[in-house]
């Protein structure tokens, strides 16, 4: 396949398309989007986190995410830094030989959302990670598990506003 007829959704050989490209998750970001998160850690405890995309332009955006405090105050330095549209679209090209793709409905915070579900495998054949990406929403997934000590962290997109 020559470059004129690429498909953008996929960034290189052996690798699964993403379900976003580039070009969709900048024009879903707006002239800025704000997502707030809820990460679930082993034990439950949670928190909130937010991520945020400003000065937003073709090729991509500064993004700024802090934690949150029970009281809603921001907790410690937020962190600020530069990143591009390829670069999220990146986050999600997963190896093909050891994902498993599949469509699937989720129960989200924000309501129920049609989702492509990546679940990436282990060493030991086990789900090593699982990603599920609202076909709604360009951009990050709306939940992911990824194994930690002491079980699993679990990240759920809360809600999005987009700016302009």
């Amino acid at each position: 396949m020559d470059a004129a007829n690429a498909d953008p959704h996929r960034l290189a050989p052996g690798l699964l398309p993403t379900p976003f490209t580039a070009e969709e998750i900048r024009a879903a970001s707006g002239s800025g989007k704000t997502i707030r998160l809820l990460v679930e850690e082993p034990g439950g405890t949670s928190f909130e986190r937010v991520n945020r995309f400003v000065d937003c332009d073709a090729e991509g955006a500064t993004l700024e995410q802090w934690r949150l405090a029970a009281d809603g105050t921001v907790e410690g330095e937020p962190s600020r830094g530069r990143v591009s549209w390829r670069e999220l679209q990146e986050h999600a090209a997963f190896p093909e030989a050891a994902t498993t793709v599949r469509d699937e409905e989720l129960d989200l915070p924000f309501g129920r959302a049609a989702c492509r579900r990546y679940e990436l495998a282990g060493d030991d054949g086990a789900p090593a990670a699982v990603f599920w990406f609202a076909l709604e929403l360009p951009g990050m997934p709306a939940r992911y598990e990824v194994p930690v000590p002491g079980g699993v962290l679990r990240t759920t997109i809360r809600s999005v506003e987009i700016d302009g």
